[in-house]
């Protein structure tokens, strides 16, 4: 599985105002403000010079026209997010026009899902680049814009929108968030044109700033970093959870068999699910699999977010392993059997949802001379007791990309170097690393960027955010 290519939307001013993050997304392909300034209000000089040549001088037309009221705060007219809606209407579309937003017609359906299957459904349109349209019908039957792609991923009957999602949903609170979940932007005032719905994907790191977001908006379906909770009106979005959602998959019945212990011991009880047990071996040390992001996942579900400083992946670390550990021991299992590895019961209590949680704050205590029986060893790597459990790493705060081009000289470039050094990307440096930024700083990022799987201008040896947060981590 391919790492995804992050856009990092920080450019020299560092400036988050949504214009700004608008015009880092097209700068690249845009002609620079011929005086400076922005490009947006240069057209509008153009605009109205135009326009005062075609009426000649009947009437007097200022140079620069008013900017046009926003009623949401904080947010400059003409940048919130360009995503207007479409109404409720059937899958592939009414037969005339769209039908006009309105309440719901009966009870509400909510047929059963899974949190995985949300997310296959929402990584098809991804992988699909479906094109934004508020009028458009995909071949599924879902309207492509924002609440018909909630819709689709959701599995809901019928295209929805901003104003009845919600009936969908439980309102939940932010540190509730799972994979799968929703957050939801409904602006009364402007319900077409001024809301928004996302789809969390999960935490991208352990201080739940950013979070991997799935969302149809132009050009085409994206799925990439985000602040919480979204770029413009952030404290307007509001997460909900799906009604409909369950553990196991429609249509495979119940759960065969019970668990009341037993950790790993051969014959111990393990339940018939979804995904099936794929053995000790998709476990441990050098293991890079989907299994592993799958069983991370269930831990951070289950209390053991605070092993991990990002959010869990394929490749098997000793985050990983803590975790198990930490899981097992909360079902009252010692030594081989919590030994950080997951085994058939301890991967049939993750999916089904049995079990006991991981206690809040509580170290595991496996190879701290309570007898394990794995040689010392908790999830395959060497055991250092309560106090090596290891925490999350604090991620320095990332500068901005202003600390990181041709000229600069900082503290922070030095500690990029040094941290390129250490993570084995610092072959270019021929002395230093030092605080004068040069192409060695610069082919070093391109190195570590690439060795993310990212290319293009993904991979350009300029740390953003996303760079700087990996790179740390």
């Amino acid at each position: 599985m391919g790492s995804p290519v992050f856009e990092e939307f920080d450019p020299e001013s560092d400036c988050e105002c949504p214009g700004c993050v608008s015009r880092r997304r097209t700068g690249s392909n845009s002609p620079p403000a011929r005086f400076g300034g922005h490009p947006a209000a240069h057209r509008v000089v153009v605009v109205a010079t135009a326009a005062a040549a075609a009426l000649g001088t009947a009437h007097a037309v200022p140079a620069l026209a008013a900017p046009q009221t926003s009623e949401r705060p904080d947010v400059p007219a003409g940048d919130e997010p360009e995503t207007p809606q479409g109404g409720k209407a059937p899958l592939h579309g009414p037969a005339g026009q769209p039908a006009r937003p309105g309440g719901l017609a009966g009870p509400v359906k909510t047929p059963p899902t899974t949190r995985a299957d949300i997310i296959r459904r929402a990584k098809e349109w991804v992988s699909a680049e479906v094109p934004y349209s508020m009028s458009s019908y995909w071949y599924d039957g879902y309207r492509q814009d924002c609440s018909g792609f909630v819709s689709k991923a959701w599995n809901l009957p019928g295209n929805e929108w901003t104003g009845s999602l919600h009936q969908f949903g439980t309102r939940i609170t932010k540190e509730e968030l799972q994979p799968g979940d929703i957050l939801l932007f409904h602006n009364p005032s402007d319900p077409e044109k001024g809301s928004h719905v996302v789809i969390f994907g999960g935490w991208t790191d352990y201080t739940h700033n950013y979070y991997l977001v799935y969302e149809q908006t132009r050009p085409t379906t994206r799925r990439q970093t985000t602040p919480y909770a979204y770029w413009s009106n952030s404290d307007r979005y509001v997460p909900y959870r799906y009604k409909g959602l369950t553990t196991v998959a429609p249509g495979t019945g119940d759960l065969v068999g019970t668990n009341t212990g037993g950790g790993n011991r051969p014959g111990a009880g393990a339940a018939a699910t979804t995904m099936p047990f794929p053995g000790r071996a998709a476990f441990g040390p050098g293991a890079n699999n989907p299994y592993v992001t799958q069983l991370g996942r269930l831990l951070v579900e289950r209390g053991g977010a605070r092993f991990y400083a990002s959010g869990p992946g394929p490749r098997w670390s000793a985050s990983d392993g803590w975790a198990t550990v930490a899981f097992q021991e909360a079902q009252g299992w010692r030594g081989a059997e919590a030994d950080g590895i997951p085994g058939p019961s301890t991967w049939a209590l993750l999916i089904s949802g049995g079990g006991r949680d991981i206690a809040s704050g509580q170290p595991p205590t496996t190879g701290t001379g309570q007898g394990s029986g794995s040689g010392g060893a908790i999830g395959g790597y060497p055991a250092t007791g309560a106090a090596g459990a290891p925490s999350a790493p604090r991620v320095p705060a990332y500068p901005g990309r202003g600390m990181f081009r041709p000229g600069a000289q900082n503290a922070y470039v030095t500690q990029l170097g040094r941290q390129l050094v250490r993570k084995g990307f610092g072959r270019y440096y021929t002395k230093g690393p030092g605080p004068h930024w040069g192409e060695a700083d610069r082919r070093g990022v391109e190195a570590f960027q690439r060795a993310q799987g990212w290319r293009g201008g993904a991979a350009d040896g300029y740390p953003g955010p996303e760079t700087w947060r990996r790179l740390f981590s």
